[in-house]
């Protein structure tokens, strides 16, 4: 019997009959032909629409100095409250930030299914799309999930995508440039750079690939200042992803700004570290609270503090777990040294109890 080839078609594989194959024992073909489209290279199209709606440009994005990876908060049965949250984007923009990350790590876009996701933005760009950027958190590390997300995020509306290299299974850099080409074409894009939970870095060289692209934006770079700089010395823009090296690299490294996790807290005081020009003394009284928030990883200091202030429930979505007590009363003593007014919220900082916190499991 003659040999039978393959060809991959989404994934599986099927038979393909060579040209001299006959069937001898069935009146049907028990061999598969495939569709001519099906072994086409490159037949995925973006899902994109060129009208304006309310759609940035890339270089209004590279503009945006402050940047606030937003925190999400919940009910106690785990669903958004979406009161709480839409009163943190707001005291965001009357503190003036420019822009927010909607589903980051910090907002917990990992424990979220991707109808939340894809909501929150809609609900972001509904309700606040006319007054500060929406960049969503649409990456993953599928390629497939990243594609999808970014075309429903920019379908809803949202003014720039936010994507990470793939992590856990990851890629090689070839795949990595490949994988992010995939979601350039649909509208301004920020590249995330965040090695200590991807456990991979993304080198200059494949930025610098990237940047061939007008819908790259920029980078939001954690690996430190150096590699900041190097990128503004190519021209390419960038924002520190780390609140403790924010001021540096912005004064002294040519980082456009930050995306930010303090400012969350305060958004005025991190606003005016990206714009009053340097300031050392406004960047050591913010340092011990950098330090605080990042004690454990990222969010759950913001989730406590958050909690604290009054101005969300005393909510978590597990894995995530309060900070103990200790750390609580620290973080008192810290808004009493900064002054309870740079703070967002207006009710005195408490301390809380133990049992004061909701852990939802299911949600």
């Amino acid at each position: 019997m003659a040999t039978l080839k393959s060809v991959c078609f989404r994934g599986s594989t099927f038979p393909v009959c060579p040209s001299n194959f006959t069937n001898t024992r069935n009146t049907r073909s028990s061999c598969w032909r495939p569709a001519q489209a099906a072994v086409k290279s490159n037949f995925h199209l973006p899902m994109r629409s060129f009208e304006l709606k309310n759609r940035t440009s890339p270089e209004d994005i590279k503009a945006l100095r402050l940047i606030t990876a937003i925190k999400t908060p919940y009910l106690p049965d785990g669903r958004f409250d979406l009161e709480a949250y839409d009163d943190l984007v707001n005291m965001q923009i009357g503190q003036g930030a420019e822009g927010v990350i909607v589903g980051g790590t910090t907002g917990e876009g990992q424990l979220m299914s991707w109808e939340e996701h894809i909501m929150l933005i809609a609900h972001t760009v509904n309700c606040f799309g006319g007054k500060i950027k929406v960049i969503g958190n649409t990456g993953s590390n599928s390629t497939r999930e990243a594609i999808h997300a970014t075309e429903q995020g920019f379908a809803v509306g949202m003014h720039a995508a936010l994507h990470i290299n793939p992590y856990y299974g990851k890629t090689s850099l070839d795949g990595m440039v490949a994988h992010f080409q995939s979601v350039l074409s649909m509208g301004p894009t920020i590249i995330y750079n965040v090695p200590a939970r991807t456990g991979q870095d993304i080198p200059p060289h494949v930025i610098q690939t990237l940047a061939e692209s007008v819908n790259l934006a920029g980078v939001k770079e954690c690996v430190g200042n150096d590699r900041i700089k190097q990128y503004t010395d190519d021209g390419i823009v960038v924002w520190s992803g780390n609140d403790d090296q924010c001021h540096d690299a912005r004064w002294g490294y040519g980082a456009t700004g930050v995306v930010s996790v303090a400012s969350n807290l305060v958004p005025g005081l991190m606003r005016e570290l990206m714009f009053g020009g340097v300031n050392p003394t406004l960047n050591s009284k913010l340092l011990p609270l950098i330090d605080w928030l990042f004690h454990m990883p990222n969010p759950i200091g913001l989730n406590t503090a958050l909690a604290q202030l009054g101005v969300i429930r005393p909510v978590f979505r597990l894995p995530f777990v309060p900070l103990p007590v200790d750390k609580r009363i620290e973080f008192a003593n810290l808004v009493k040294e900064i002054g309870r007014e740079h703070f967002v919220g207006n009710k005195v900082v408490e301390v809380l109890d133990d049992d004061d916190f909701f852990l939802v499991s299911r949600y």
